[in-house]
């Protein structure tokens, strides 16, 4: 029998961002919950072509499938003309082993994944009121985080700071062309946002905690590996909760981790994100709230079977 591949084009036939939505909350849920299976992932980094590659595997318990996953990262490949991100999904059964298909995605279950989970704690951590949105980044999870929170709740105003203009000006265009205000900001004026998301694969932080005003809520999304960077250790230390999407993992190579490291945090100061999606935060209108995602391989377990099943229908 021919093992099933499934290209990206079939894939975004399929997909729609309610069905990742969906799937992402439940799976952080399933997560904080205990119902999950998660190995530590698996990091490569290649400093000199500006590339790193993760390994994730994961499992929600007693869900038909589990998956293994590669997702690549090389930041210089824009000036080849190609993609930033590539990778694919091996679903298998977690019944019999066997391998039931390969999703070649090129890396965009991924960016769907993390794009899901950004937008969805930013929208369950912010003040109800809250209307702007920074996002530090340029390339397509800033785009999508922007596009995907507009889902869940209005957004009055885009800020992006890029690191160059250029860049956050065509961001910029991009977003306006799907019906958002957006604009470049230097990064102590996007440091002030209502809601700010970082998407880059910084090793120092890109923003200055002192710039973050009261009652703001920020994400961390792109410090995935031991050596990045995006959030600083003092923004843990004025934050009144803080979230995480997996508490060993952030400890190990998120910003969460630096943070306790610097001693501005203390290691069981975090709440599982999962917990805050199950139950609406009662969260002061001043309090400053920060969550550290690093990427759940039981998320991509979940992705990966649900896009599966309407592939085969």
């Amino acid at each position: 029998m021919t093992l099933p591949v499934f290209d990206l084009a079939a894939i975004e036939r399929t997909v729609t961002s309610r069905l990742v939505l969906d799937t992402v909350q439940d799976g952080l849920i399933a997560h904080a919950e205990g119902r999950t299976g998660v190995p530590a992932p698996l990091h490569m980094a290649f400093p000199e072509a500006d590339g790193d590659c993760h390994v994730k595997a994961g499992w929600i318990t007693g869900s038909a499938n589990f998956t293994v996953k590669i997702a690549t990262g090389f930041y210089s490949n824009s000036a080849l003309g190609i993609p930033s991100n590539h990778g694919l999904v091996c679903v298998v059964s977690a019944r019999t082993g066997q391998i039931r298909a390969v999703l070649d995605d090129r890396g965009r279950l991924t960016a769907w994944r993390t794009a899901a989970a950004g937008a969805l704690i930013t929208h369950a951590m912010s003040r109800p009121d809250a209307t702007t949105l920074a996002v530090f980044g340029t390339g397509e999870q800033a785009r999508l985080q922007a596009t995907w929170l507009a889902e869940l709740r209005t957004i009055s105003t885009v800020l992006v700071h890029g690191r160059t203009l250029h860049r956050a000006n065509a961001l910029c265009e991009q977003l306006r062309t799907q019906g958002l205000n957006a604009r470049p900001a230097v990064a102590q004026d996007a440091a002030a946002a209502d809601m700010i998301i970082t998407t880059t694969a910084a090793t120092t932080p890109v923003l200055d905690a002192a710039h973050v005003h009261e009652g703001a809520h920020v994400t961390g999304i792109g410090t995935d590996m031991p050596h990045k960077n995006e959030l600083p250790p003092a923004l843990f230390h004025r934050a009144q909760i803080i979230a995480t999407d997996d508490h060993a993992q952030c400890i190990h190579h998120g910003d969460f981790g630096h943070a306790i490291r610097a001693g501005t945090t203390a290691q069981n100061s975090d709440i599982a994100a999962g917990e805050l999606l199950k139950t609406p935060l009662d969260r002061p209108a001043a309090a400053i709230t920060v969550a550290d995602l690093t990427g759940v391989g039981a998320l991509d377990a979940a992705l990966a079977s649900a896009v599966l099943d309407q592939l085969l229908q």
